[in-house]
C-alpha cells in the first residue's frame, strides 16, 4: 500500500504547485500599456521640439546655385520627383530619389551628417517640405526643401505647376468673423508595438514615406464643398487673421508656439481631418508632416493662400522674380 499512497501524495504536491502557481500568475499586476503618442510626443518635445522652434527648414534656390558653384561637395540633393520628370530635366548633379526610399537613402550615405545642407527638391516645395520634416524629426538636422521646388529653378518647370496655381477664386469667401479652439482632448491612438519614442518615431517615419506625400493633401476646391468636415487652421500671425481674413470657420494658431503639449496641440481634434494652410503650402506640409507622425488626420491646403486670395496676399507670393532660369541638365 505504501507506492500507492506515495503516488497519491506526489499527485496532490503537483496539483497544489500548480494551483498556486495559476493563483499567482492571475493576481500579478498586469503590465501597463504603453500610450504611444504620450511617448512620442515627449520625446519630440525633449529632443528639439522641431516643429516649434526652427521649422520649417526652408533653402532659396539662389542659395543652391550659389553653393553649386563655390562649394560643390559640401552640398547634396536629392530630386523626389518622377523618374520621366527627372529625366527631362534636374539641377546638375541631382539624385533621383523616391520618398519612400528618402529615409534609407540618407542612412545609407557614408557620411550625410558632414554636408552642410541636403537639399530635398520637388514640383513646388511642398512635398519637399513635408518629407524634409519627417526627416528633420528622424534627426537629420542638414536637411532643408527648396523653395517653391524646380518652378523656382527655371520657367520651363514653372508653367506647369505654380504658374497654373495661383488664384483669387476665394478671395470674396474669405471671412473677418473670429472662431475659438476647441476644448483640450486627448493625443490620437497609434499602435506601432514599439516602447521607446525612438522606435516609435521611426517606425511612423517610415509608414509615413511609404504613403506618400498625397495623404496629407487637401486640395481648395474639395475643402470649400464641405468647409464642415474639416478642423481648418489658420496658421499664420493674428493680425493677418483679421486681415485679409480667413477661412471661413477656420482658427487662427501661432506658429510656433500652439503646438506645444503645453499650450493649443491637444486642442486638435481626433475625430476628423485637421488642415493648416499657410501662405504658400510649404510651412504648414512640414506642420502636416509631425501631425502624422503623431497619428493625427493632418492635412495640408495644397498651395496655400496663392491658390485663394492671391492678389490680398501680404507677402510669400510665387511672381515672376522667384523664377531664377538657372541651367539644368537632362537624362538619369
Amino acid at each position: 500500500m505504501k507506492p500507492l499512497f506515495y503516488l497519491r501524495f506526489i499527485l496532490i504536491a503537483v496539483i497544489a504547485v500548480g494551483f498556486v502557481a495559476c493563483e499567482s500568475d492571475s493576481t500579478s499586476p498586469s503590465q501597463t500599456p504603453v500610450n504611444e503618442a504620450e511617448v512620442l510626443l515627449n520625446y519630440l518635445e525633449s529632443n528639439g521640439d522641431y516643429i516649434n522652434t526652427s521649422a520649417p527648414s526652408i533653402v532659396a534656390a539662389a542659395d543652391v546655385r550659389t553653393t553649386m558653384l563655390t562649394s560643390p561637395s559640401s552640398q547634396y540633393i536629392i530630386d523626389m520627383r518622377s523618374s520621366a520628370d527627372f529625366v527631362a530635366g534636374h539641377i546638375e548633379g541631382a539624385k533621383n530619389v523616391t520618398m519612400a526610399g528618402t529615409l534609407t537613402h540618407l542612412k545609407s550615405l557614408a557620411n550625410a551628417s558632414g554636408y552642410t545642407r541636403i537639399v530635398i527638391v520637388c514640383y513646388s516645395g511642398q512635398t519637399a517640405a513635408y518629407a524634409t520634416s519627417l526627416l528633420r524629426l528622424s534627426g537629420f538636422n542638414n536637411v532643408y526643401s527648396m523653395k517653391w521646388g524646380m518652378s523656382s529653378w527655371d520657367s520651363t518647370f514653372a508653367k506647369t505647376s505654380w504658374l497654373t496655381k495661383i488664384g483669387n477664386a476665394k478671395a470674396a469667401e474669405f471671412s473677418t468673423t473670429a472662431a475659438s479652439k476647441a476644448a483640450a482632448g486627448s493625443l490620437p491612438t497609434i499602435n506601432t508595438g514599439k516602447t521607446t519614442g525612438a522606435e516609435i518615431l521611426e517606425a511612423r517615419v517610415n509608414e509615413l514615406l511609404a504613403a506618400g506625400y498625397s495623404a496629407a493633401t487637401v486640395d481648395v476646391n474639395t475643402l470649400f464643398t464641405n468647409l464642415s468636415n474639416y478642423y481648418i487652421v489658420n496658421y499664420w500671425p493674428v493680425a493677418q487673421y483679421n486681415s485679409p481674413g480667413h477661412i471661413p470657420g477656420s482658427i487662427q494658431y501661432e506658429p510656433k508656439s500652439d503646438l506645444k503639449s503645453s499650450t493649443n496641440l491637444k486642442t486638435l481634434p481626433t475625430n476628423k481631418p485637421v488642415v493648416f494652410y499657410c501662405y504658400t503650402g510649404q510651412t504648414s506640409s512640414f506642420v502636416a508632416g509631425f501631425l502624422k507622425v503623431l497619428g493625427y488626420d493632418g492635412k495640408t491646403l495644397l498651395y496655400g493662400a496663392n491658390a485663394m486670395i492671391y492678389d490680398q496676399m501680404p507677402a510669400s507670393k510665387f511672381t515672376a522674380s522667384e523664377i531664377k532660369g538657372y541651367p539644368y541638365v537632362t537624362g538619369q
